[in-house]
């Protein structure tokens, strides 16, 4: 039987629990499958809570953002290696994000998640980080490249998302 988790694990899930869910919904179309999602992250971040607290060298934004991309970046690809069929029995849509909910600019945030549908895993993360308002320095440490890689990189995702809206217009 596990441990009851710490209050500092708790008071960290619950701020950051619409971080975790953004996370989950970029990477996750279906709400079922999101929500399974979630919760493994929550095990993931449990997990490796020890580690963090004994090293805590990183800021926890930083280290919480690592573990749940790469969860869900391993997810997609183990959902991607074996679609599911649907209830029909055909193959299981493309991977694409929920829509947003509705609103004066729901068509406009419908056609951005579409094309944020068609980036790599990778590229979602950056978009993720991007819309998250991190620093470029914050990408760097999150993602474990340089910052200059970091603005090279958002350079071509931004143009490669511009490119995907036109088509989809």
């Amino acid at each position: 039987m596990s441990a009851a988790p710490a209050p500092e694990f708790l008071k960290l899930l619950n701020e950051y629990q619409p971080l975790l869910q953004r996370v989950a919904r970029l990477y996750c179309p279906d709400a079922d499958d999101r929500q399974d999602l979630y919760q493994e992250m929550v095990l993931q971040l449990w997990r490796a809570w020890p580690r963090y607290e004994v090293r805590a060298d990183t800021k926890v934004s930083t280290w919480l953002y690592r573990v749940a991309l790469n969860v869900a970046i391993t997810d997609l690809r183990r959902r991607t290696r074996a679609p599911v069929p649907d209830r029909l029995g055909a193959a299981a849509p493309p991977d694409l994000p929920a829509p947003p909910p509705d609103g004066p600019d729901a068509d406009d945030l419908a056609q951005l998640y579409r094309a944020i549908g068609h980036l790599s895993n990778v590229e979602r993360a950056f978009v993720l980080l991007y819309l998250e308002e991190r620093t470029y320095e914050e990408m760097a440490d999150i993602l474990g490249i340089t910052q200059n890689n970091v603005r090279v990189k958002m350079h071509r995702v931004q143009d490669k998302l511009r490119h995907l809206l036109t088509q989809l217009a």
